[in-house]
């Protein structure tokens, strides 16, 4: 199998970071090759750009945030991902272009159809293999976004939005299924651990 390119998604308070390392761990036990990097982020020029789009004094368009965050992923996948990828090394991306789709398109509203124009242009054919869409329900987001000590320009939306959010990742997931692996984050550790693990390896054996 070519080497894979994987992302880790969902709404704010769903465990990301928690399954981030249940992911690393998957890929060290089989000694595979892999790279983990972040949207906004992943480059110099990117990590500049999540300050700026993550600080709460930020004052932007929805336009302007979303060519944001295309710019600081043109840079993320010319300079990271597709060097990996070319060289064999698999690459798991906490968030990607879902995340614009729900939070710029879903959240704040911003056309799809500009968000794909911007994909189409930026990414070519590029797009990931596998998604890891981790959910739970709101209460339970906005009751681990509450715990936050300092919450970013995005956690401190009110409820409405991120259910708005939510409602977009799930459309995606429902319309491509083939890609997606929707993991319900709202239980034991433990069996949200076995779900991402279980994921993975389903992925990994499938045909070449």
């Amino acid at each position: 199998m070519q080497a894979q390119f994987i992302t880790l998604d969902g709404i704010d308070g769903a465990g990301k970071s928690t399954n981030l390392n249940v992911i690393r761990n998957w890929f060290d036990k089989r000694r595979l090759p892999v790279l983990f990097t972040r949207e906004p982020g992943g480059t110099p020029l990117g990590e500049a750009l999540r300050e700026i789009l993550l600080n709460p004094a930020t004052q932007a368009g929805l336009r302007t945030e979303t060519l944001l965050m295309f710019a600081a992923r043109q840079q993320h996948i010319e300079n990271v991902i597709l060097p990996a990828l070319k060289s064999g090394v698999h690459v798991v991306s906490d968030r990607f272009t879902d995340a614009t789709f729900a939070y710029q398109g879903g959240g704040r509203g911003v056309p799809f159809a500009d968000i794909e124009t911007l994909e189409n242009w930026v990414q070519g054919s590029l797009r990931p293999d596998l998604t890891l869409l981790l959910d739970v329900p709101l209460e339970v987001s906005m009751s681990r976004i509450a715990q936050a000590r300092e919450k970013d320009r995005f956690e401190q939306e009110e409820a409405a939005f991120f259910t708005r959010v939510r409602d977009a990742y799930l459309s995606r997931a429902a319309a491509a299924p083939e890609r997606y692996a929707l993991i319900d984050s709202n239980r034991d550790l433990a069996l949200v651990r076995q779900s991402v693990e279980e994921a993975l390896s389903r992925h990994f054996q499938k045909p070449a």
